[in-house]
């Protein structure tokens, strides 16, 4: 069955905008580790605008399942890292404006900047993940940069309404998942999926892990966390 990562970022983000202590993303991680999740994610961003380093330093002391941090593929953040041993970094394009991360990294047209992040976290003993688009050129410049797995957007698949509209991005997902197993990469997929668009994809054998956080967190909200996980947990099996 393939694992669900939950990332919680929106619960610090809703802690931030009072700048108090609640809701403390710490007891939401331990939560959803009791609910069956397999993963944490995180994505500590440059402006700190919800997760904060106190956060990630606590994360990595308490969680026993396994902790992914995205963040912008720069040498300060690698750093970060470094001194944090997270099991996973997902290296993510990052704009200060954005609401949230828009596309994936162009790996293809900044390989030397992204082979030198890759190879100073793996030195360090972090495998490395790459989120980009589900697209065969940018799973070859993956591959050619050593990344351990790639984590393909999903994004535009999630935003088509149309069951028919979503055909072609469902097999470029697929196609960019095989050639991605086959080039000896693991295979996650995340971004924007939530409970109604994400059982479409279950059916490509090579994802390995769906990392989910808004919707997961959308849901909390009215049914509560333990179940908000559990109902995701369950359409992957």
């Amino acid at each position: 069955m393939p694992r669900l990562g939950v990332n919680i970022d929106h619960v610090a983000t809703l802690r931030q905008a009072r700048g108090g202590t609640d809701p403390d993303p710490l007891a939401a991680a331990l939560l959803v580790e009791l609910a069956g999740a397999d993963g944490i994610v995180v994505h500590l961003r440059e402006d700190r605008r919800h997760i904060q380093d106190r956060d990630l330093r606590l994360l990595r002391d308490i969680l026993h399942t396994k902790l992914d941090l995205e963040m912008a593929a720069d040498e300060t953040m690698a750093k970060i890292a470094l001194a944090i041993k997270p099991d996973l970094v997902t290296l993510v394009p990052e704009q200060r404006q954005e609401l949230t991360t828009e596309g994936g990294l162009d790996v293809a047209g900044h390989r030397d900047r992204i082979q030198k992040i890759v190879s100073l976290l793996q030195e360090g003993g972090i495998p490395v993940s790459l989120f980009i688009e589900p697209d065969l050129a940018q799973v070859k410049a993956s591959h050619r940069v050593s990344a351990d797995f790639v984590e393909l957007h999903t994004g535009r698949y999630a935003n088509m309404r149309r069951s028919k509209e979503a055909d072609g991005e469902v097999e470029a997902i697929t196609q960019a998942a095989k050639l991605s197993h086959k080039l000896g990469m693991g295979v996650n997929a995340g971004h924007g999926l939530d409970y109604r668009n994400l059982t479409r994809l279950t059916h490509i054998p090579e994802i390995a892990e769906y990392n989910i956080g808004h919707s997961i967190i959308a849901r909390a909200v009215l049914v509560g966390l333990d179940q908000a996980v559990r109902e995701m947990k369950a359409l992957l099996s």
